[in-house]
């Protein structure tokens, strides 16, 4: 282990990570049913997931976004039901490893789970057609455990602009705004990954609480419509938001745009979803891959951007989203959940100080639901 190795797992011990991002439910649906027995997370299963507990501890991750995702083709009353069974499975798994994971709907219960060595295990949904155009929904959400929404999956909804979809209405409709004005009042945060940069600009003129962004990067690094043009950068310390870094390679390495979109083409030819992880599906990627090599990122990759993105929004609001079990690829170094302090120590010796790391990985994200929490009411 080298010295910035070791030094990144003792800063780590201090303040873990708050990961803003892990598709770890939608997988266990996808791959098992929600059969926890055939995927005990208690036990390495680094065959079938990026995600496992015993990972999560090497990785020194203190806190985790578990989405409840649902594919944005999901229609309506479909949606709906298909979110409820995703919080069910998030739900299952804190009851069933309590000494592990703890149930945390506020900043003060991821400050107790710090303090007794336990991961927060906190909520949010990905994708505004979640809530099938209800207020009502978005509340009961709320009142379930969800503390964000990412206002658009890869889909324009009817209220919203997506990133990788035409736009239909140049960023929020005035039911779009009433969605946002609704989340600070309830206390939780508009998650604005994913949505066009005109949805971005739209939310933060509106949103009276910060905004995150759980799994974008640096627009100028990499150019993704995925991604945070600069301009949206600039205004997150005016607004207190956080933006946090994502792991997949598509979205932070150029060679990686061009290579993707081939990869896709190739999924769809065969009858899957482009985010298939299942076992079927990651057999066309990887022979797909074995014909037209996959452009690898690396931890520098990622490092790139946040050193980008703490430069333009400033060392406050910052974060990390890796985006694990919600990607066919990740970065050399960041395989899984383990891989956080390869990033940390990286950064270590691009000469970040301990009070910058600090708050990249813990106390700029327990901020932001605090500041949600205040905010709410």
């Amino acid at each position: 282990m080298s010295s910035s190795q070791g030094a990144a797992r003792d800063l780590l011990a201090r303040w873990p990570v708050v990961d803003g991002h892990n598709d770890l439910p939608w997988a266990l649906r996808e791959q098992v049913r929600y059969d926890l027995d055939q995927r005990d997370i208690a036990t390495d299963q680094s065959a079938h997931l990026h995600t496992d507990l015993p990972r999560l501890r090497a990785g020194g991750v203190g806190a985790q976004f578990w989405s409840v995702y649902v594919r944005s083709d999901y229609a309506g009353d479909k949606a709906v039901t298909a979110t409820l069974e995703q919080i069910d499975v998030v739900r299952q798994l804190v009851a069933r490893y309590p000494d592990v994971l703890r149930p945390a709907r506020t900043a003060d219960d991821m400050e107790a789970a710090r303090t007794e060595g336990r991961i927060a295990s906190l909520m949010g949904a990905e994708g505004g057609h979640s809530i099938n155009n209800s207020l009502g929904t978005l509340r009961a959400l709320y009142e379930l455990g969800v503390r964000y929404m990412t206002l658009t999956h890869n889909d324009t909804i009817d209220w919203a602009d997506s990133a990788t979809d035409e736009p239909r209405h140049h960023g929020l409709t005035a039911f779009g705004e009433e969605v946002v004005r609704e989340m600070n009042r309830c206390g939780m945060l508009v998650d604005l990954s994913h949505v066009s940069a005109d949805t971005m600009r739209d939310a933060l003129r509106v949103s009276t609480a910060p905004v995150i962004f759980s799994h974008s990067s640096a627009r100028a690094v990499c150019d993704h419509p995925r991604n945070i043009p600069d301009d949206v950068l600039a205004q997150l310390p005016a607004n207190g938001g956080v933006a946090m870094a994502t792991f997949v390679p598509k979205f932070v390495l150029p060679a990686a745009v061009e290579w993707t979109q081939r990869a896709d083409e190739n999924m769809r030819a065969h009858g899957l979803h482009h985010l298939d992880t299942t076992g079927a599906g990651m057999a066309v990627q990887r022979a797909f891959e074995a014909v037209d090599p996959r452009p690898k990122a690396t931890v520098a990759t990622v490092a790139d951007h946040l050193d980008h993105m703490r430069e333009v929004a400033g060392v406050d609001h910052i974060g990390i989203g890796g985006d694990f079990d919600g990607t066919a690829f990740t970065p050399d170094g960041l395989a899984d959940v383990a891989g956080y302090p390869n990033l940390i120590a990286e950064l270590m010796d691009r000469r970040w100080s301990e009070g910058d790391l600090a708050k990249l990985t813990w106390q700029n994200a327990v901020r932001v639901v605090r500041a949600a929490e205040d905010v709410s009411g």
